[in-house]
């Protein structure tokens, strides 16, 4: 009895464990990696891998891809590299392993997939992949595409031509750019939870959209095309503010520039609505000031007008800021007369590049010309004066302002939207009013494209640009040497063949350039000054001296660079 309850037993434990054993969880087994061979060319289009998981057990399986969740690495980065997304480029000649890992049900899972790397040649790899030279042209299909209403989608997609005629689908290769993200977004494969190419209406109007591709040997193929939405309302504007909020004149016709930003208030982008059609400027008392479209206000007489910015959706709907003018005929001069900004006109191609700009100060007693980048000390002032630096889009760029411990004024830097930042320098006189710089534009644009590029890349030379602020145009002269020494390369000053009164020289990216001023002493006022943190820009004094005095200025190049020297 005891033996068959015994046997019995060990039955029913035997038949529990193997049911047991047929309903286990469902989780990753393997992993396939297709095409399972590829051969590419040095500086031919990249291939798409794929990864594709296969879950559950024996009676019960399903597969599905997982690109874009297995860990990516190659086995030789030299020969072939590979992104978290599976996209691999051809580097040099070679094979190389690209594995795909996971995490398994029953531990680490992986698959492989053999790539080889030629010189020259030609053919196509597996699925659907291109070995051919460089993508030298990409069009864009649709060539327009149009909604009704806003959350609209419409989808594009690339397709590159390679140097020898042969065509290969770049949708998920290429990266993707709206020209205004207020109108539409687009979808690109360096912005996670994006379809590439898809777009999607946000507001009424009409927006480039732009596909870029980079070929291994960094150049660079585009394609446009146009993207509308024709109805729903444009973009409201639900918050307005007037830089500066006071200024102040002490001479009839006397001109100072205001600013008008406006605040969107479904997405918070801040954009400089100052000569929008939507926006109207007026003045309180014409016998005061006048102003005009622009934002330009003209002196008229003595006294005190409000300066008020109306800025009208296309609802209806109207947001206000206002100003305040003051103008004193015949008053004593205010220490600060007026701010020049340099350079004008820069140009970037990449999110977080950047370009140092210098602020020069006008004054009514001597020094008359001083550098106020990062703030200054002046008569009539207390303590050192700050300078703030403004851009009236952000989301092109951002800038530092002068002053701030760790920070180098003037300091812009993209943040990847393609467009135009209209960039100001301010400071306040002893009696509250501002002054306001001449405007200067900061671009983010790639030079073969209308698109900024996303990545967070840097360019491997920079330009140092040496600019005479003083009054002294004849007898003066700023030197520097090549990266690799030869002297001269920088050699500004009244009849050099570099430029004048403003030169420029092009440097490795990373190089320490000295310059050198002449004459010394009582003819020369300094040069720009700058603490050397943000990225090594700044102009450093020899030791022992100060940047008033220093005959020599150093400065590493982490991007490009402007340093000003003040002759008298």
């Amino acid at each position: 009895m005891f033996d068959r309850f015994f046997v019995g037993s060990l039955l029913i434990a035997s038949l529990a464990l193997s049911i047991t054993g047929c309903t286990k969880p469902s989780g990753l087994d393997s992993i396939t990696v297709t095409p399972a061979t590829s051969s590419l060319i040095v500086g031919g289009a990249p291939e798409q891998l794929t990864a594709t998981g296969k879950y559950g057990n024996a009676k019960s399986s399903t597969s599905q891809d997982i690109t874009s969740q297995v860990a990516w690495t190659s086995s030789s980065p030299g020969v072939a590299s590979i992104n978290k997304v599976g996209i691999v480029t051809p580097v040099g000649t070679g094979s190389a392993i690209i594995t795909a890992s996971a995490q398994g049900f029953n531990g680490p899972v992986t698959a492989s997939a053999t790539i080889t790397v030629t010189g020259s040649g030609g053919g196509t790899g597996g699925g659907g992949g291109t070995t051919s030279t460089e993508i030298v042209s990409i069009a864009i299909y649709p060539g327009a595409q149009s909604v009704t209403s806003p959350n609209e989608t419409g989808q594009f997609i690339a397709i590159g031509t390679t140097s020898t005629g042969a065509t290969v689908n770049l949708t998920t290769l290429a990266t993707w750019a709206s020209s205004s993200v207020q109108i539409a977004t687009v979808g690109s494969p360096e912005q996670p939870g994006t379809t590439p190419g898809l777009a999607k209406g946000l507001s009424t109007g009409t927006t480039t959209i732009t596909a870029l591709y980079t070929n291994a040997d960094k150049t660079t193929a585009t394609g446009v095309a146009t993207f509308t939405v024709s109805g729903g309302t444009t973009e409201a504007v639900t918050a307005l503010t007037i830089i500066p909020g006071t200024q102040a004149a002490t001479a009839q016709t006397q001109q100072s520039q205001f600013v008008a930003i406006g605040t969107s208030g479904s997405t918070g982008l801040q954009l400089d609505e100052t000569t929008s059609t939507s926006l109207q400027w007026n003045s309180s008392n014409l016998a005061v000031a006048t102003i005009n479209s622009s934002g330009i206000a003209t002196a008229q007489g003595a006294g005190e007008t409000t300066i008020r910015a109306t800025w009208t959706n296309a609802d209806g709907s109207i947001v206000t800021a206002t100003a305040t003018y003051s103008v004193t005929l015949g008053a004593a001069q205010e220490p600060l007369l007026s701010i020049n900004i340099v350079p004008g006109g820069v140009i970037v191609s990449n999110r977080g590049m950047t370009a140092q700009y210098l602020a020069f100060g006008t004054f009514s007693t001597a020094p008359t010309v001083q550098d106020i980048t990062n703030g200054f000390v002046h008569t009539g002032f207390t303590g050192k004066a700050p300078t703030q630096w403004i851009s009236t889009l952000p989301e092109v760029a951002s800038i530092n302002s002068g002053g701030v411990v760790g920070e180098m004024g003037g300091l812009a830097t993209s943040q990847g939207y393609t467009g135009d930042s209209v960039l100001y320098a301010e400071a306040t006189n002893p009696d509250g009013t501002a002054v306001l710089s001449n405007s200067q534009t900061f671009t983010c644009k790639d030079p073969n494209a209308q698109v900024c590029v996303q990545d967070i890349t840097h360019p491997q030379l920079a330009t140092l640009t040496v600019y005479n602020a003083g009054e002294n145009t004849t007898t003066w002269l700023v030197t520097a040497p090549s990266d690799t020494n030869t002297p001269n390369l920088i050699h500004c000053g009244p009849g050099s063949t570099s430029g004048g009164s403003v030169c420029t020289g092009t440097y490795e990216t990373g190089s320490t350039v000295v310059l050198t001023e002449s004459p010394t002493g009582a003819g020369f006022g300094g040069w720009s000054s700058g603490d050397g943190v943000a990225g090594g820009v700044g102009c450093q004094p020899a030791a022992g001296t100060t940047l008033a005095t220093s005959p020599t200025c150093t400065v590493t190049l982490n991007g490009d660079t402007s340093v000003g020297a003040i002759f008298y």
